[in-house]
């Protein structure tokens, strides 16, 4: 049995296509205008600053969606495991701005997969070795509702210091 979507309170009862396409806009009109500070700040102490955050979104799309197209062409297809901690390291040098275009532009083509997928290619099944036996599906819906859970965090805005 799968393990419950870790997103599933963020996603709430939208669907997850709704949120998918219009999240990363969302994102990106809240940080309209921030600086290389603002990006660089946090919204709260010891977590990742908003430039890491928008790295990890980026990082993500490209993970998740490539094990997606896996999981839709290769049969009895396991899942590799990755640390985004790990990950982090080897992209930490990306500036903000490249990140949320990465970010947005992988996102637009990943759309057009998610749309045109048939009920039978959402329900196809692969192997998580943490998670055990999850759907395409389930990944669209864990992405959609971490896609909304960061976006509580932009929301909050960078942490300031005050004197």
């Amino acid at each position: 049995m799968a393990i419950a979507n870790p997103y599933s309170e963020a996603l709430g009862a939208r669907k997850p296509l709704d949120a998918l396409a219009d999240t990363p806009a969302r994102i990106r009109q809240r940080v309209d205008g921030w600086t290389a500070e603002d990006f660089e700040g946090s919204y709260t102490a010891g977590k990742w600053s908003f430039r890491q955050l928008l790295i990890h979104l980026a990082q993500t799309e490209l993970a998740l969606t490539t094990r997606a197209r896996f999981a839709l062409s290769t049969d009895r297809y396991v899942a590799q495991a990755f640390s985004q901690d790990d990950w982090m390291m080897i992209d930490h040098q990306a500036s903000a701005r490249t990140a949320l275009d990465a970010y947005t532009a992988l996102r637009e083509f990943n759309l057009g997969m998610w749309r045109a997928l048939t009920p039978e290619q959402l329900e196809r099944p692969f192997t998580h070795p943490e998670y055990g036996e999850l759907t395409v599906a389930w990944i669209m819906a864990q992405m959609a509702g971490h896609d909304l859970h960061h976006l509580k965090q932009f929301e909050m805005g960078p942490s300031r210091k005050t004197s």
